[in-house]
């Protein structure tokens, strides 16, 4: 049995494509984030934090959205997905896992000042500032790195999974016309049938209330 604990365009959209691409049999329990349903004593004895993803495999209980991408390359290693240890991409394919998750929390920052920050409390500018300036220079270092259609020269690989959600989620905060490259290889991504499968099965998110969230200006 195979079930993740799954909150819509949350980091377990990470694990729920990956799976489409390994063709896994496995059902999804959804959650919000807005209605307390991940603080139950129940869930915090699967997830610590109280936190997305979750997955539940053959009796054990993984949670972290990196650590289970890799232990689902080494569990199901004939998908393809990730270098062998010791061969010449590994360092690159895990440098690159770990550096989403450098995105990843800089897109959470945002997340917290400009979408879950509730009146009368107001974001700060300079912080959001400097989370704004930091994401532009994270994603324009890979844009200089890009020089095949994927992350690894051999082709499409779980890091690009992990990479390419905090792409999609940086679109409310940054012209992805500025990362010609990057945008690009989003394109090639979306248009996966197993990235659209697993869109299909996301479910509805909560998160965003609008498209776009401009740097708030000073007053």
């Amino acid at each position: 049995m195979i079930r993740l604990h799954h909150v819509p365009l949350a980091r377990s959209f990470r694990v729920l494509w990956l799976m489409e691409e390994m063709g896994l049999d496995y059902e999804v329990a959804y959650y919000s984030i807005r209605d307390g349903s991940m603080r139950t004593p129940e869930f915090r004895a699967l997830s610590p934090a109280g936190r997305v993803p979750v997955l539940e495999h053959e009796g054990a209980a993984w949670f972290e959205s990196g650590a289970i991408v890799q232990l689902l390359c080494e569990t199901y290693p004939q998908a393809g997905l990730a270098p062998a240890p010791g061969t010449g991409e590994r360092a690159r394919f895990l440098e690159m896992l770990n550096y989403s998750e450098t995105v990843g929390c800089l897109l959470e920052n945002l997340n917290m000042n400009l979408v879950f920050l509730r009146p009368p409390a107001r974001p700060s500018v300079p912080v959001v500032k400097l989370l704004h300036a930091r994401l532009r220079a994270s994603l324009a270092a890979i844009e200089a790195r890009m020089e095949g259609d994927y992350l690894l020269p051999s082709g499409f690989s779980a890091a690009d999974i992990m990479f390419a959600y905090g792409f999609e989620l940086a679109r409310h905060y940054v012209d992805l016309d500025a990362y010609p490259r990057l945008a690009a290889y989003w394109e090639r991504l979306r248009a996966r049938s197993a990235y659209q499968r697993a869109k299909a099965r996301d479910g509805e998110q909560d998160m965003y209330a609008q498209d776009f969230y401009p740097v708030p200006e000073e007053e």
